[in-house]
């Protein structure tokens, strides 16, 4: 799993320095500002609930217990949520093939990361399996 989890990494950063690189990594419309704001609201939001003990380059649960406050409570992975609708507003303001393979290449990424994570967090955690239970992975009642 941790080899899954450092090529997600390295494909979302791939799709997120193509992006930067076109110079399309920030909305230029209105409503795909708002959701970038609301993306990096998100992040923050999710920081401080998780605190400083999470910042791998693999998926490594960490002591701690698992963190089910904030926005935690409604998804699982809000960090990866923010980065995928941060992404998704600049992809839809500056969409082009490149773009869309680019962003695409940033949820793929996302989702290789967060399916070892689950597995990994399973394995520490003997509540993790009911609390996934109750949430979905990036968005309320839906996914």
């Amino acid at each position: 799993m941790q080899i899954v989890s450092i090529a997600g990494l390295l494909v979302m950063i791939a799709g997120l320095v193509g992006l930067l690189q076109r110079g399309a990594i920030l909305s230029t419309s209105p409503l795909g500002v708002v959701a970038q704001v609301a993306a990096v609201g998100l992040m923050i939001w999710a920081r401080m609930t998780m605190g400083l003990r999470s910042f791998h380059a693999t998926a490594d649960p960490t002591d701690g217990g698992l963190v089910t406050a904030g926005p935690y409570r409604f998804i699982r992975h809000p960090i990866y949520t923010s980065i995928c609708l941060f992404c998704c507003a600049a992809v839809l303001a500056h969409a082009s093939l490149i773009t869309v393979v680019l962003g695409v290449l940033v949820m793929v990424g996302a989702f290789m990361r967060m399916t070892s994570e689950e597995r990994l967090l399973v394995q520490r955690y003997p509540g993790y399996r009911l609390y996934a239970s109750a949430t979905k992975r990036m968005v309320p009642y839906v996914f």
